[in-house]
């Protein structure tokens, strides 16, 4: 019984197997196609292989040879067609399929383009009440297709899209193509097109109705961003869109244009927006390599009342800063881009060797002139400065209560609507005291930062950042420490710790400068990922004389594009010992030939404009 039953056991393995074989036998083969498209461009390779079934087959596992043969009769002509709508009608194709030995295919597509159709003759014009707007007349001053180009379909149809949205955007309602042609002679090789739109008149913005309960309708209008009885331009409807969702007052907006009316050529305007919630609380933790660890609560009043007011109030904790912020704001004018702001401050700042404790109230009010966000304040301030003791010298502790008025010009993008920015190409303040307001000394001071990026080539990038600071005023000692200028940091001379770099007392302290220079040049290298590398060298020091030495390092970087900025890691070395270029230098750096001092590098997270 045991040797029947091992022999029948075997006996249905042996079956089971020979099964599974004839099934596996009986699937299709599953074969990839390769496709080499030589001898074209590669915007128009890519054409070919939008235009190849072979393209479209390759990742199927039921092609044979019976079907390759079909497709490969196909690409010939397919590729042919690919090529007309760049000007290329006579092309020469050759098809070759083969199969290597692991069982896939092959394909090798060579083409010989030919002789190009060119335009002999381009003849764009607008007519009619339209013919002289600005935005109209700046498609037909360039276009894309001129006499003597090579043919393209995709310019041809750029130039009357962009005909036809832009005469529907600007309120040309009834606008029409009069003539629209693209004739091609492919025996002679040349091309005519004829685009003619007649505009007829433009439409004006009609009534605007508003639904919504969270702030006065009056303060809800001098949002909007045209008026009525004005020319119709749909992009003053996004922008108005936008200024109301950056309000923060409501949790969603709708702007949309109405039934036009065809008689009085008006278009209606309704605006629905949903009140947003009325308080929002936050809380944030994160690491700097300035701050170190630091976190961040947060409340936020978005409506106090239906004037549109808003509170916030902020605490924020970390190992160089502790403070306590209170804002209150009132929307004026513009209320997207003027504000009157009240800010209520006390902060705790270690600043090289200084213990600054400030307490402070500024109004401040801001407006948008133009390209330049222009911000007029003054801060009564109460500030206490605590030197470190050294061992040559005791400590001080002095305080002072002043009034600093000011005014800041920052630079901000065609057409600003009060978003938050996250870069500021140019950035100048204008601040100052005198013994009359409370200053220990008359001094005046400027601040200018500045930044940008630079497109080398596709690929490479120039990122420049600049900071100056200078202040008019006798002596130093006389300057609060509030006022004062360091440098080093993340966001300063890199490879040098946070406020390191500073003009130094008689026993060696770190108190801060009457004036301040960095500079960095940084380029970059775009990856895959939204990663990319850089090399960077930076320049800078806070100093009391201009002509005082700079301090030097130079590094290497990661960055990570996020959807807003760019973030980078770096790590950058000091080129020089800013003991060894202060004005009384560490001894070491005279008595010791060759003594440099210099620290290792350091790792700093940083955030830049996006690339």
């Amino acid at each position: 019984m045991t040797g029947t039953h091992g022999t029948q056991h075997a006996l249905r393995h042996a079956t089971l197997a020979s099964l599974a074989c004839c099934l596996l036998g009986a699937l299709p083969a599953r074969a990839a196609i390769e496709i080499d498209v030589q001898g074209v461009e590669p915007d128009i390779r890519r054409n070919v292989l939008v235009y190849l079934s072979l393209e479209r087959y390759k990742t199927r596992n039921d092609v044979d040879e019976t079907l390759i043969e079909r497709l490969q009769e196909r690409a010939e002509r397919e590729a042919t067609a690919a090529l007309r709508p760049f000007g290329y009608y006579e092309p020469k194709v050759a098809t070759e399929v083969t199969r290597n030995g692991t069982g896939n295919w092959r394909a090798r597509i060579r083409i010989q383009p030919g002789q190009p159709v060119v335009m002999q003759e381009v003849t764009v014009e607008v007519r009619g009440p339209g013919a002289e707007n600005p935005s109209l007349g700046g498609i037909t001053a360039n276009l894309p297709l001129r006499v003597g180009d090579r043919l393209s379909h995709a310019a041809y149809d750029a130039i009357k899209g962009g005909l036809q949205r832009s005469a529907a955007t600007l309120g040309y309602l009834d606008a029409k193509l009069l003539r629209n042609e693209l004739e091609v002679d492919p025996a002679k090789h040349v091309a005519r097109a004829t685009l003619i739109l007649e505009t007829g008149f433009r439409y004006r913005f009609g009534t605007t109705t508003i639904q919504q309960d969270a702030i006065n309708e009056t303060l809800l209008r001098r949002f909007v961003r045209y008026q009525d009885d004005a020319p119709y331009d749909a992009t003053e409807l996004l922008r108005t869109q936008f200024a109301l969702d950056d309000s923060q007052y409501f949790s969603t907006v709708e702007v949309v244009a109405g039934e036009p009316d065809r008689t009085a050529r008006v278009v209606p305007v309704n605006i629905r927006a949903e009140p947003n919630r009325r308080n929002r609380y936050s809380a944030g933790f994160g690491y700097g390599t300035d701050t170190k660890m630091r976190s961040t609560l947060t409340w936020e009043n978005r409506r106090v009342n239906a004037k549109g007011h808003r509170a916030r109030a902020q605490l924020k904790a970390a190992q160089i800063e502790q403070s306590a912020e209170a804002r209150y704001i009132i929307p004026i004018g513009d209320p997207a881009l003027e504000k009157l702001d009240f800010e209520f401050r006390y902060a705790r700042d270690d600043r090289g060797d200084l213990d600054i404790r400030t307490t402070r109230f500024q109004p401040s009010v801001t407006h948008v002139l133009g390209d330049w966000q222009r911000v007029l304040f003054t801060s009564l301030t109460r500030a206490r400065t605590i030197t470190a003791a050294t061992p040559t010298q005791p400590g001080t502790d002095e305080a002072d209560t002043l009034v600093i008025p000011g005014v800041s010009y920052a630079s901000v993008p065609r057409g600003y609507l009060g978003e938050a920015l996250f870069s500021r190409t140019l950035y100048t303040e204008l601040r100052g005291s005198t013994r009359s307001f409370g200053a220990p000394a008359d001094y005046l001071q400027l601040r200018i930062e500045a930044e940008r990026v630079v497109d080398l080539r596709p690929k490479w990038h120039l990122y420049l950042r600049g900071q100056i600071g200078a202040s008019l005023i006798t002596d130093t000692a006389d300057l609060p420490g509030t006022e004062r200028f360091f440098a080093g940091g993340d966001r300063s001379v890199r490879g040098f710790g946070y406020n390191d770099l500073s003009p130094l007392d008689a026993g060696g302290a770190r108190v801060g400068g009457k004036h301040v220079f960095t500079g960095t040049l940084e380029v970059i290298r775009d990856l895959p990922r939204n990663l990319g590398v850089a090399a960077f060298v930076d320049a800078g020091n806070a100093f009391d004389a201009f002509g005082d030495p700079l301090q030097f390092s130079a590094g290497i970087g990661v960055r990570l594009r996020l959807p807003v900025v760019t973030m980078g890691i770096d790590l950058a070395q000091p080129l020089t010992n800013p003991r060894c270029r202060a004005a009384n230098p560490d001894p070491r750096c005279v008595s010791q030939p060759g003594f440099d001092g210099l620290s290792g590098p350091r790792i700093h997270l940083n955030f830049s404009p996006k690339l």
